[in-house]
């Protein structure tokens, strides 16, 4: 298999090393988590933000609510996985971007963040930035329906 790396479209491609997994090889849990901010922060800078920047760039911030993962399949050391961004859920003030690791054609691991778009001048509620918006709208929709 080949990696598939594509920013732009939400699409990082990682091989495990020993330094991901367990005394046993088996994928130790907090790897999902580096590898959806990894992907989620390549994902906005090919769409052109930075999260350190979308308060001057976008007078609007985002803040993490939630985030969470379900290990569906053993990933094991030196297994390549497909890390795919995706739309879990879109709106006007908050979204979930869903993470969907990929083995081939087999999900391995479901992870999902969710975030909360406010106001950067005072911190309250405001619908999300339409630049962000509409970057989002660009993710697919899940291919596997697993809740996080």
């Amino acid at each position: 298999m080949s990696l598939v790396h594509d920013p732009a479209a939400g699409r990082t491609g990682f091989q495990l090393a020993y330094g991901d997994t367990d005394t046993v090889g088996i994928a130790y849990f907090d790897i999902y988590y580096r590898w959806m901010e990894r992907c989620y922060s390549t994902w906005l800078f090919a769409h052109g933000i930075r999260s350190g920047q979308m308060a001057e760039d976008l007078g609007a911030v985002t803040v993490g609510l939630s985030s969470g993962c379900r290990y569906v399949d053993t990933v094991e050391v030196f297994d390549e996985v497909v890390c795919q961004a995706v739309a879990d859920r879109i709106g006007t003030t908050s979204y979930a971007v869903g993470f969907e690791f990929t083995r081939g054609d087999v999900l391995v691991t479901k992870g999902q963040m969710v975030f909360a778009a406010r106001d950067a001048a005072d911190f309250t509620k405001t619908p999300v930035p339409q630049r962000l918006l509409t970057a989002l709208e660009s993710l697919p929709a899940p291919r596997f329906d697993v809740q996080v």
